[in-house]
């Protein structure tokens, strides 16, 4: 019977307080845990309704409910919110002054506050541990549990001493962790360090059902442009991984008037805050953030998310991008990928103060994030076997899913690859494998006489770029293994034994490179459009567009703008001037 009463209870404050007439996936069972005084560990997707986990429960018992928060920024949007619902809350941090911080304790000292939210800095404290002696505490949440594992994406030291100085109190209440993104590497960590029960670990699984997936590689900023011009009546944000880039892309954006913010440490508390209020309101479309720096964004309508530069690792990534769609709606994720993002993160990397073991873990993180890039797998597939579930399945919706190139058999390119890695005695990493396939007389080449070996020359006609890709798409399907540190080596997997010894064959999806003669149809009739723009324009035919681009854009039939910037010789200002025309012909011959 009590039971019964207290599902119900359960059932009226979800719908009274919080709006909602069903649990989420997880929700239940965690705050049942906590209503039988059980540590619990909750794993569950941004936007998967974390907080309702803890803040409902603090409804239902007696005392305090205490949540440490790494996110200044995001503990005044969820007071804000919970004040909003009648419920009362309040958080303190080293934004308030001396004087608003001692009204705000004898608010939580006089029983006038059922969720308190701190900072873990503020936790160690010894003046905010005298005053929780004299509380009644009645649960304790970590907010972005990862922090507290060191081998969590975004490790904090501070966050480490909240397990040590939680032991030390004389109140044991039940403690909830949570987070969005944890291996099962960080969660085994998490359950350690807070005393949690192993199979008092719940995790809904990490699908974002309307999530899709991007990756795109050419001219960052033209796809940028041509993206927000296509969607400029939705809500989005930007990252990048220096303040410096943030800075041009604001400025870049701004020039397009483009409604734009910019959020990052180096700027004024009073622009952050103003800036992060605009974005909430409504009153700028886009905000361009550094996400070292992490916005704490708890907006439910933004619809795309984009990577300007690639992050350190799939965690940060997949948090960040989970930011899009929290209400639910199709939104998009993007990465832009650019070779040079991954030797600003190797930077960030070795500038760290960490141990050696620390940085090489970040460096096999940073690994798997390029592999991520240069995968043909389903791209939420490829971030859900990261966090360990077993067996997911295509989203469908993801530039992978729908990618419609030929599939190619490549074995032959593969096994001269491999057979390349093993004469270099497996020793070295994948520039230098690629210049003694192409050929190249570089310094190192010679120094090792690697241009003795019969794989010297053996893709002489293939470029460098092309093939350092080739190679990274080898080791993102596990033909390669990277060795771990700063400068990978690459070893042949037994994936690629099996394709060296001839027992396994290796397919990709890419362009048919096809030999288009005079007389091919639709080749003619792109020549006919740029030989009558160019009459019009009194040009030179080959300045709207060369041969070359004519040949490609036969080749892959772009079917969009953003498509039709793809194909090499379009830019922006091409694209502008000759991508309607161009697109209506490719369009009307599909």
């Amino acid at each position: 019977m009590l039971k019964e009463a207290i599902r119900i209870n359960k059932q009226q404050l979800l719908a009274e307080k919080f709006g909602y007439a069903e649990f989420r996936p997880g929700q239940e069972t965690i705050i049942d845990k906590i209503l039988n005084h059980e540590n619990v560990l909750g794993i569950m997707p941004t936007g998967g309704g974390k907080s309702v986990c803890y803040q409902l429960p603090s409804l239902m018992l007696d005392g305090l409910t205490l949540v440490i928060s790494p996110l200044i920024s995001l503990m005044k949007d969820q007071v804000d919110q919970l004040n909003e619902m009648g419920i009362p809350a309040t958080y303190i941090n080293s934004t308030l002054t001396q004087e608003e911080t001692n009204q705000r304790f004898r608010q939580v000292g006089q029983g006038e506050i059922k969720l308190l939210y701190v900072a873990p800095e503020r936790l160690a404290s010894f003046d905010f541990q005298e005053m929780l002696r004299y509380v009644d505490l009645s649960l304790l949440a970590v907010d972005e549990a990862h922090c507290i594992s060191q081998w969590g994406h975004d490790f904090r030291p501070s966050y480490l001493k909240v397990a040590e100085t939680i032991q030390q109190f004389d109140q044991k209440p039940p403690i909830v962790a949570l987070t969005a993104t944890a291996t099962p590497q960080v969660a085994q960590d998490i359950c350690h360090r807070l005393g949690i029960p192993a199979e008092n670990e719940v995790t809904t699984g990490f699908a974002r059902e309307n999530l899709s997936f991007q990756v795109a590689k050419n001219q960052k900023d033209v796809y940028l442009l041509e993206y927000l011009r296509l969607n400029k009546d939705q809500s989005g944000i930007i990252y990048a991984s220096t303040r410096k880039e943030v800075d041009r892309l604001y400025h870049l954006l701004q020039h397009q008037q483009i409604k734009v913010g910019r959020y990052h440490a180096g700027l004024s508390e009073a622009e952050r805050s103003s800036n992060q209020e605009d974005f909430l309101f409504d009153r700028l479309q886009v905000i361009v953030a550094t996400n070292a720096f992490g916005m704490g964004i708890n907006k439910s309508n933004v619809r795309f998310v984009i990577h300007a530069q690639m992050p350190g690792n799939i965690e940060s990534y997949y948090q960040e991008a989970g930011r899009a769609g929290r209400d639910g709606l199709p939104s998009e994720a993007i990465l832009l990928y650019g070779a040079q993002d991954i030797q600003i993160q190797q930077f960030f990397i070795e500038q760290s103060e960490s141990d050696i073991t620390y940085r090489q873990s970040e460096h096999v993180k940073l690994q798997e994030m390029n592999q991520y890039a240069h995968t043909q797998m389903c791209l939420q597939r490829y971030i859900l076997r990261y966090f360990g579930e077993k067996d997911p399945q295509d989203c469908g919706q993801c530039s992978n899913c729908l990618d419609e190139r030929e599939v190619v058999d490549i074995t032959v390119e593969t096994q001269k690859v491999l057979s390349c890695v093993k004469r270099m005695n497996q020793r070295f990493g994948k520039s230098l494998v690629a210049k003694v396939l192409m050929g190249s007389s570089d310094q190192k080449v010679k120094q090792w006489r690697f241009e003795q070996l019969p794989t010297y020359g053996l893709m002489k006609g293939w470029t460098q770029k092309d093939l350092v890709g080739l190679i990274d798409y080898l080791t993102a399907e596990g033909y390669l293994t990277p060795s771990e540190g700063q400068f990978p080596t690459l070893s042949i997997s037994e994936k690629g034994i099996q394709v060296l010894l001839g027992q396994a064959t290796v397919s990709r999806k890419q362009n048919i490179v096809k030999q288009i003669v005079a007389d091919d149809a639709l080749f003619e009739k792109l020549r006919t459009l740029r030989l009558e723009i160019a009459q019009e324009q009194q040009l030179p035919p080959y300045i709207i567009f060369s041969d070359q681009t004519l040949k490609e854009l036969a080749e892959k039939q772009p079917q969009s703008t953003l498509e039709f910037l793809e194909i090499k010789g379009v830019g922006q200002n091409k694209l502008e001037k000759y991508g309607a025309a161009f697109l209506a012909l490719l369009k009307h011959e599909k």
